[in-house]
């Protein structure tokens, strides 16, 4: 198949040694940011924050919360162009949606006269999603992958490289980005970049993938 889609899909792959002195471009880090915007999440609730590392001070601090864990994945924290935490709302409340309701009447998309019906009636899901403590961290930790499954196809659009991390310590990450984090929990970051001639054993080995009809039915 020819497609630029299949295309993209089949050239992705996950990097397993960075070239450091390669960085991504202001322009494709626009596209990027643009894209983490943009992603889909469920009645468009966004519970997220997406904490961009580019600075050495930054990535050093993400270097250093492999301490005590995962650190098959501690190079890419600093050999990595940027690193992207993935971070979700571990108890998002109808006021956190009531912003987001907001911007769908500012911008255009839903009308003023339906404002409490969205409010009222789209949040029912999240209710559903939501424990006696308030707790719905399973249903907004899953947008979180909806939007890490949107960059891992811009970054290949891109031509970029990039490392899925569920490798990480939660708890380290929330000690030492507390503030950025701001009450949200990362148990997955985005590692992005370009890959070290020579040294990425990854690189240009064939696609692995169960065939259609394993995975696939049509009815």
């Amino acid at each position: 198949m020819t497609h630029q889609i299949i295309k993209d899909l089949s050239d992705r792959y996950t990097v397993k040694k960075y070239d450091a002195s390669k960085k991504i471009s202001v322009q494709d880090m626009a596209v990027i940011k643009e894209s983490l915007r943009l992603s889909a999440s469920s009645i468009n609730s966004q519970p997220w924050k997406f904490i961009i590392l580019e600075t050495d001070e930054a990535k050093k601090r993400f270097h250093d919360t492999f301490a005590n864990m995962h650190q098959f994945n501690q190079p890419h924290a600093t050999e990595a162009s940027h690193v992207i935490l993935f971070a979700y709302n571990p108890s998002y409340t109808k006021d956190d949606y009531r912003k987001v309701v907001d911007v769908e009447v500012s911008s255009g998309h839903l009308p003023q006269e339906r404002y409490n019906d969205m409010l009222d009636g789209a949040f029912g899901f999240a209710e559903a999603n939501t424990d006696e403590t308030g707790n719905n961290r399973e249903w907004t930790k899953a947008q979180t992958y909806l939007a890490l499954g949107n960059t891992l196809h811009v970054l290949a659009r891109l031509g970029i490289g990039s490392t899925p991390m569920e490798g990480v310590d939660p708890a380290m990450i929330s000690e030492l980005f507390a503030e950025e984090l701001d009450g949200h929990v990362c148990e997955v970051a985005l590692a992005m970049g370009y890959h070290k001639d020579g040294e990425d054993y990854n690189f240009g080995l064939p696609k692995a993938r169960l065939p259609q009809e394993a995975t696939i039915a049509v009815l």
